[in-house]
Order: structure tokens, then sequence, then C-alpha cells
């Protein structure tokens, strides 16, 4: 049987390292995976000296970004070439979570040649509107972004990128991302999620042409995996979207599945949705031996 390698694709502010435990777990299961970093992220992030602590707030506010300028399209040229390594030896089932999900979009659209199947954990897939837009939707209304607005540090006009302060240590903003990514979760772990997060995140999000394309993403087998006890995209928003992929390509619908986590919590005890993967990636061996 052909061994897919599953690429994964973080979210905003999140780095490859996010998916360690989960690649722990799917290694258990013989499922081989490469997770990823987008533009800017991971080891080629900045992290201000102000930072720090004891935190120096106006340099921390102030200091020039690597990411600055990053596009959606630089993270499809990164992620084209990951997935070109990885189609050297077998399939190629991409997973991407969150904000990952408007570049998964985006090269399916450019190279469907290179994914075999795709899954959305939670992420944005945009159709109907650019992945932005959705914000303002009804779907989001039960969105309470007040903690993470706190958060947010410095001009992103002036600076040119979003960034945010994950280590202050306000017990209402952390109280509130807490709630908002992953009420499931105990204290320490959130603690530990949100110092894995970097600062910096880029401005773009993806724009109309960036939208899925009935010919060449509508072309992909797809999964979405919903997760029930999300805050920060309800699940009426990854139902509406699941919908819009749907009417879009309706003799290629989504395949749904269900955790039942918070936003992040599936990355923190990811022992379910190496499970749920892992049956992915055996389908996807058997579809390819065919």
């Amino acid at each position: 049987m052909t061994q897919p390698t599953l690429i994964l694709v973080h979210g905003a502010f999140a780095t490859s390292f996010s998916f360690a435990p989960l690649q722990a777990e799917l290694a258990f299961h013989a499922v081989r995976s490469a997770a990823v970093d987008l533009p800017g992220h991971g080891f080629a992030a900045t992290f201000p000296l102000g930072y720090q602590a004891p935190q120096d707030l106006a340099q921390f506010t102030s200091e020039p970004g690597s990411i600055r300028g990053v596009t959606v399209d630089d993270n499809v040229r990164a992620l084209t070439e990951a997935a070109a390594r990885a189609k050297e030896h077998g399939p190629v089932v991409i997973v991407a979570h969150s904000r990952g999900g408007a570049t998964l979009t985006a090269l399916a659209n450019a190279h469907p040649e290179l994914i075999d199947h795709m899954v959305y954990v939670s992420a944005w897939a945009p159709v109907d509107l650019p992945a932005a837009e959705y914000n303002a939707e009804p779907e989001m209304k039960t969105v309470d972004n007040a903690a993470l607005a706190r958060a947010l540090a410095g001009d992103p006009g002036q600076l040119g990128l979003l960034r945010c302060n994950f280590r202050q240590a306000d017990l209402e903003v952390l109280d509130g991302l807490k709630a908002l990514f992953c009420a499931d979760v105990s204290d320490d772990e959130f603690r530990i999620f949100l110092n894995s997060l970097q600062p910096d995140e880029n401005l773009d999000a993806g724009g109309p042409e960036h939208r899925a394309q009935a010919g060449t993403w509508g072309t992909i087998p797809r999964t979405f995996v919903r997760l029930g006890e999300d805050r920060s995209v309800p699940t009426a928003m990854q139902d509406r979207l699941i919908r819009e992929g749907d009417a879009l390509t309706p003799d290629n619908p989504y395949r749904v599945r269900t955790l039942a986590s918070s936003h992040v919590g599936w990355l923190i005890h990811p022992a379910e949705a190496a499970v749920q993967l892992a049956q992915i990636a055996a389908d996807v061996a058997a579809e390819s031996d065919r």
C-alpha cells in the first residue's frame, strides 16, 4: 500500500511546533507527516527583545517584524514546494487548521495536481466571500474577540503586520483568550499553548481571487473536520463553509467528521484527531492503489 504524506499547515500566530503532539500520535499509527512553517513563521519569525521579561513595551510595539509584507501568494509558493517534495514519495494529504485553510484553498486553485486529499480542521475555505469578510457574517456574532483585541500591540498600519502580546499577565485577557480558543484544557495547558505562539502575523488573509474555484479546488477530494466546541470559528460558520463548498461542486461534496474539541484543544490532546486522520490516510492510500 502506498503511504501518503500528511502535510500539516498551521493557523494564525502558530508554527509547525504546534503539531508536535499530533505528529507523535500519528507516528504511533504509522502515518507519515510533515509540519511546515509558512513564511515569517517558526525560526523565521521575529521575537523582539522587548517581548522578553521584564517586557519593554515601547521596544516591543515598535520593532520591525520579518513577516511584514508576506502575502497569501508567498504562503502558496512555500506550500507548493513542500507539496511537490512530498509528492515524489506518494500521495499528498494537506491538513490545514484555522487561517491555514486560506493558503490551502489558494494552493488547490493553483496546483490541484499536487494534492490527493484536502482536510480542513475548522479552517477557512472561502467560497462566496474572501476569507476575512466572513468575520462580519451573522454566523460569527457569538464570537467574543475582546480579549484578542486587548492583546494586540502596536499599530498594524505602521508595523505592516498584526502583533499580539501573548506574554502579558492581565488575568482578564488571559481568561478571555482561554475561553475563546481552548476552554476544554487546563490553565497550565492553556499557558503552555499561549507561549508556543509567535507574536506576529501577516495582514494578508487573501482576496476574491483566492476563493475556491470549481475547476481546480473543486476537483480534489476533501474532508471537513468540524470542531464541535469551537468558540472562535463557531459550528454555524463551519457548517456554512461546508454548505458553500458543496454547493460549488455538488458532485464532490465534503466528507464531514466531528471532534468534540475547542479550536486548539485537539492539538493539545490529539489522540482522537490522530485516529481520524489515520483513517483518512488509509482511505487515500487505498484509493491510490486502485
